[in-house]
């Protein structure tokens, strides 16, 4: 009975395991972009940070990265902005502005989320209980004015397997 309560525990635990933690100019954020895509797991990549910390600029130099040719700008008022690729679409949200949940659930958010497509949100924190498990995050911090430190994260499901792999001596 132990082992089933265990077990049932662990299969209910998220936990966010580091991927990349980097310091960078923006002159070097071609090859910070390469980086976070040689890394990530997921297709759905969560951009936190403080407005100005250049969530936006980073994303345009992963939808280039990708292979879009597309111009890539804030989609601060249109919610969502696509960009095409020769195999897929990139969906490009900025969720800074919605209300709460029900606003992101009514423009159909939901629909973009579980595609083959990539799918890039600032302010995901809008709608943190829309997301998917799997989704990437990425935090962005401003560490002085030509400077930003960025970490990229993953949840992983914690199980009684990988929990004990991870405090083994």
């Amino acid at each position: 009975m132990l082992f089933k309560l265990a077990k049932s525990f662990f299969d209910n635990i998220l936990i966010m395991s580091k991927l990349l933690e980097i310091t960078y100019q923006i002159e070097d954020i071609a090859s910070v972009a390469r980086q976070i895509l040689e890394r990530v797991s997921s297709k759905t990549l969560l951009f936190y940070g403080d407005m100005g910390v250049g969530k936006t600029t980073l994303i345009k130099s992963l939808v280039k990265a990708i292979g879009s040719h597309d111009d890539v700008s804030s989609p601060t008022f249109s919610i969502v902005n696509e960009y095409a690729t020769k195999a897929a679409s990139i969906y490009h949200f900025d969720l800074y502005r919605i209300q709460d949940e029900e606003e992101a659930l009514n423009f159909g958010f939901e629909d973009y989320l579980y595609t083959s497509n990539w799918v890039f949100i600032e302010w995901p924190e809008n709608a943190k209980n829309l997301l998917p498990e799997d989704a990437n995050s990425i935090e962005i911090f401003h560490k002085n004015t030509t400077s930003r430190s960025l970490k990229l994260s993953q949840n992983t499901i914690l199980t009684q397997e990988n929990a004990i792999e991870q405090h083994k001596i």
